[in-house]
Order: C-alpha cells, then structure tokens, then sequence
C-alpha cells in the first residue's frame, strides 16, 4: 500500500488518506456533473474533491516541497521468511489464536534498525533534531475509502502475535468505521505494503513530519546467483523513502540492509515463538 501521509507526534492533526474512514458525521459526497460540450468539442465529467481529499492533497503536497526526500532500494530473498511462516502456521494459530502474517516480520526488522539508526526514528522542528525513544510503526491499511495510517504504539514491546492482533484490530475498526483520530496521531515511522496490490516498484511519499518510510512490494520469484549457482528464489524489492536533511545516504543504506539482514535470517527473531 503506498502512503499516503499522517501527521507526526509533535505537528497539528493533519489528514491521511482514507481519514475520512474516521468516525465523524456522515457527509454527501459531492455529485459529478456533467457539462454538455459545444459543439466539435468533447464530453467532460466534472467532479468536486471533497474536503478530505482537499486536505490529503495539501498534506502530500506539503511532504514534497518541505523535504529533501530521497528513495534508496535493495531486494530481499524471501525464503526462509515464507519458510519460517509455512512452519509455524498451524501451531501458531492454536497457539495465539490469529494468523502469522509478513507484516510482522517487517515490524520487527525496522524496530531493529531503527534502534541502531537513530536519525530514521527522529524529525526536524525549526533547526532542532527531535529523537524519539520510543517506536510507534504506522501501518497503511487499504479501506474501500482509501488508504488510512493507524501506528502501533510501543512496537518493539510487542511479541508477533501482539502485532499481527493490532494490524487485525485495525482492520475491523475501519470495516466498522469506527476508527479514532487517535488511531492515526504519534507514528515515527511507517510501513506501507504496495504488493498487495501487485506493486513491483514504488518510491512511497514520507509521512511528515517523519524522516522515514519503507514501502514493501509483491513477491515475485526471479533467478539469482548464489554462490555462482543460478537459483530461482522469491524475491521482494524494498523502498525507504527518507528526508536527506537529516539522514545521510550512508545511513539510510545500512539501514536499509540492516532490515534486509533480518528478514533474510528471520529465526532470532522469530525465538520468541
């Protein structure tokens, strides 16, 4: 799911998209129009944008122009994560009584590599660097009324099956419309997931005033060398969108193969289990 942003701990509430899967009075959403062309001229349908996607407009315009947002990508093999989960599928699910899915997985590796890279977990205010101790992953879900960005608070306190039951909280909070602004406020860093949508590429918009975002793809199976063998192996490409001002290329390399690293040798993280 590609982001689409979200205010951070310390900015004013600003909108995401699909916030208007946020409980609040019903609105008539604005009827398109359409204008009788002259004659020689074409058919237009004239549509006014509502104030949500007024505002999220405004918000994704303003993450363009007041960063210095660069996008750095590697590719991940994704088969001892597939292998991992295959495995644990059923005990899991007797066990916590919920799915094990990828997001956590990717969950935990940015909360490693956010505790080692502290830049990525931080943000600008005026010409001051504000760290966070803590880690709040925003996770952007797919609603019928878009993309919302609800964070998971204290994610590096939480064991998989505590993730995997938030990202499930979530999911019937926005089918239930019964999502809170508070759901979406105090995120330093996001995880958007194109591929579920078949995305192979993206280069996903940061979510200010965050300094970070990874954007997942879909998996696709491709030929790689590996010890100069020609292997067929599930194979993700990944993006970290991030705000040069604060994060050099350096760090946000490392810190992109610093996820790589994890997902690609997920048991210890997954000892927990």
């Amino acid at each position: 799911m590609f982001l689409e942003g979200l205010q951070g701990p310390s900015a004013p509430p600003a909108p995401a998209p699909g916030d208007d899967t946020v409980q609040k009075p019903a609105e008539t959403p604005p009827q398109p129009t359409a204008e009788t062309p002259e004659a020689g001229e074409e058919g237009i349908t004239r549509k006014p944008m509502s104030p949500i996607r007024q505002r999220i407009a405004a918000h994704l315009l303003a993450a363009k122009q007041n960063t210095a947002m660069l996008t750095t990508f590697n590719d991940i093999d994704m088969t001892r994560v597939l292998a991992l989960r295959a495995q644990f599928k059923e005990s899991f699910k007797e066990k916590y009584g919920i799915s094990l899915g990828m997001m956590s997985f990717f969950i935990k590796a940015c909360v490693e590599a956010l505790k080692e890279f502290p830049e990525v977990n931080a943000y600008i205010d005026g010409k001051d660097i504000v760290y966070h101790h803590y880690y709040h992953i925003g996770v952007a879900i797919g609603s019928e009324k878009g993309l919302v960005v609800p964070v998971i608070r204290h994610a590096d306190q939480l064991n998989f099956a505590q993730l995997e039951q938030a990202i499930v909280d979530f999911v019937n909070k926005i089918k239930e419309n019964r999502l809170e602004l508070s759901d979406l406020e105090g995120g330093t860093f996001t995880i958007s997931n194109g591929g579920v949508f078949g995305s192979l590429l993206s280069t996903p918009i940061l979510n200010m005033p965050q300094s970070g975002i990874l954007g997942m793809h879909r998996i696709e199976k491709r030929p790689v060398a590996i010890e100069d063998q020609m292997v067929i192996r599930p194979m993700m490409y990944l993006a970290l969108s991030y705000d040069h001002r604060i994060i050099d290329g350096r760090e946000a390399v490392t810190f992109l193969k610093r996820i790589k690293e994890c997902i690609e040798n997920p048991e210890r993280m997954m000892m927990e289990i």
